[in-house]
């Protein structure tokens, strides 16, 4: 069996010209079993390394914008313009920008409206939302 050689992220960019790149050659760590041809890494070849950074940290979040702008030390519009940008690089159509929470929540029936509808954009999660009516009502 080959020695065993340290791995290395698969470039996803050509360092020359920018362009996506494809896979030539697999190989099993256990058997030693190479096989060749062209493959594609799918999507992930549409996003930069940074691109792929920042999806990881969403993903690690479960999408919860309010996490992903704690562990990146971001805000709000930074998240939202970045997301933006992994959407339009997968070649999606992107949405016009959603408007960011409010800083200081409305009164009353707005208020649970408010709620409501970032429980329904993924803002906040059920729990939270639950917590946030109860407090509404007090």
């Amino acid at each position: 069996m080959a020695p065993r050689t340290s791995i290395h992220p698969l470039p996803t960019r050509c360092p020359v010209c920018g362009e996506g790149t494809h896979v030539e050659r697999v190989r099993c760590g256990a058997c030693d079993t190479a096989v060749e041809g062209r493959f594609t890494t799918g999507w992930v070849q549409a996003l930069s390394p940074e691109q792929l950074a920042f999806v990881r940290v969403f993903l690690s979040c479960r999408g919860k914008i309010k996490d992903v702008e704690q562990v990146l030390g971001l805000s709000y519009p930074t998240v939202v313009s970045r997301l933006d940008a992994v959407v339009a690089a997968l070649g999606e159509d992107v949405p016009p920008a959603a408007p960011p929470p409010p800083s200081h929540p409305p009164r009353g029936g707005q208020r649970r409206a408010q709620i409501l509808d970032d429980l329904a954009a993924g803002l906040i999660d059920a729990d939270e939302a639950a917590r946030r009516l109860k407090k509404a009502q007090e």
